[in-house]
């Protein structure tokens, strides 16, 4: 059932950034309980233009191993409802613009009341604090903020986004790790306290800068978009084979670079005072490169790979859906697994990552389509509510 099988979590948030958090932890075998709004159902059900027999596919693997229920969170009956689920659970994940929570009586001074040992993680574009807390986020513009969209490119071009929301999913993932640091903070102490995880997407984004940050703190220099290479990290751009083919070579450490040279049949530029290390090699970037792309220029794509990889570079093509479809290193990983869906039936979706090897992730099932299919299981089952009165909040619009 994986490593976090025991663990339940309740998930309010919409569209992306909350829900991947959700989607993680379930795959590690998390009970992950999503809440919707009646008739008002997560947006991330038609989400895309892309259709298979009229139905999305970002929902079914989105809320894949995830239980639906509905529930109004604006009226005082909601609101009862989720405390008493709060009272039960380990996590409770939401996405929404600071502030909501509190408006709907939810903040975490009631939930935390409700279940002292309560981790509440908290997504937002800006965080719960600062001068842009109240402002709407969205994944673009957290990149664009978070100095992810200015270095990418080409320099002297508009700065593009990447094919993902990719801001989303950074936030999801941060917010993944710190609810589990969360946790085990409240298992090794005695007090057994949850608290507050509050993750930002343009923060998150912000922390992959890596050395961009001292670099402008100390040198005033602002690090620019350097195209298809790292400016100073040489060779390690794509190169375009005999067969018209982009094949990714990099060899900017020293000993791989010498076999590199070895592969090529270039033993000598080892030895090259302008290649010799990676500082003379970052200053003659643009030579290197012309004479590593001169000589994927005469070879095909495959013949590169296979050259390359058994002299130990790093090297490897740049792949379509379709190629990743056919390569066996996915095939043998299990990254891409079959899910049944129930309207549709099987469909091919991203597998699980980490591995684990005593307690591996599984999909258990596909997501759901109807609104609030799990409503019985848990209002009844987890809650001991009565079909009587799981009719008659259904009646009153609660759940």
């Amino acid at each position: 059932m994986g490593p976090l099988a025991g663990m339940r979590m309740i998930e309010l948030g919409t569209l992306l950034a909350g829900p991947f958090a959700g989607r993680l932890l379930g795959d590690m075998g998390a009970e992950v309980i999503k809440v919707e709004a009646p008739g008002k159902p997560d947006p991330l059900r038609e989400w895309g233009q892309a259709r298979y027999e009229g139905r999305t596919l970002w929902w079914p693997v989105q809320a894949r191993n995830k239980k639906c229920i509905t529930l109004d969170l604006r009226g005082p009956k909601g609101q009862e409802l989720l405390l008493e689920l709060v009272r039960v659970a380990d996590v409770l994940t939401e996405n929404f613009r600071p502030g909501t929570l509190e408006r709907w009586n939810l903040g975490y001074e009631q939930l935390s009341a409700a279940n002292p040992g309560l981790v509440l993680a908290r997504i937002s574009g800006y965080g719960q604090t600062g001068p842009y807390a109240g402002r709407a986020g969205y994944a673009s513009v957290a990149e664009a903020m978070g100095g992810l969209r200015y270095i990418n490119g080409f320099p002297g071009e508009a700065p593009p986004r990447t094919g993902i929301s990719l801001g989303d999913s950074l936030a999801a993932m941060f917010a993944v790790q710190g609810i589990l640091a969360a946790l085990y903070h409240r298992e090794v102490h005695a007090e057994r306290r949850g608290q507050v995880v509050d993750v930002s997407l343009m923060e998150a984004s912000f922390a992959l800068l890596e050395s961009a940050v001292p670099e402008y703190d100390r040198l005033g220099v602002v690090r620019e978009p350097a195209g298809t290479r790292l400016n100073g990290i040489a060779p390690s751009n794509i190169f375009r084979s005999r067969d018209e083919l982009w094949m990714v070579i990099a060899a900017n450490q020293d000993g791989v670079f010498r076999r590199l040279c070895e592969a090529m049949g270039r033993s000598e530029l080892a030895d090259d005072p302008r290649f010799a290390t990676h500082i003379a090699r970052g200053d003659n970037q643009d030579e290197i490169d012309g004479i590593v792309a001169a000589w994927a220029a005469a070879h095909d794509a495959a013949e590169i790979d296979r050259i390359l990889n058994e002299a130990g570079v790093v090297c490897g093509p740049i792949y379509t859906m379709a190629e990743i479809f056919e390569d066996p290193q996915y095939k043998a990983r299990e990254m891409l697994v079959e899910h049944v869906d129930p309207e549709f039936g099987t469909y091919i979706g991203p597998g699980i990552v980490p591995k684990f090897s005593d307690t591996p992730g599984e999909v258990r099932w596909s997501g759901t389509w109807d609104e609030g299919s799990h409503n019985e299981e848990v209002y009844c089952g987890l809650l001991g509510l009565t079909d009587a009165e799981l009719g008659a909040l259904k009646e009153d619009g609660v759940v």
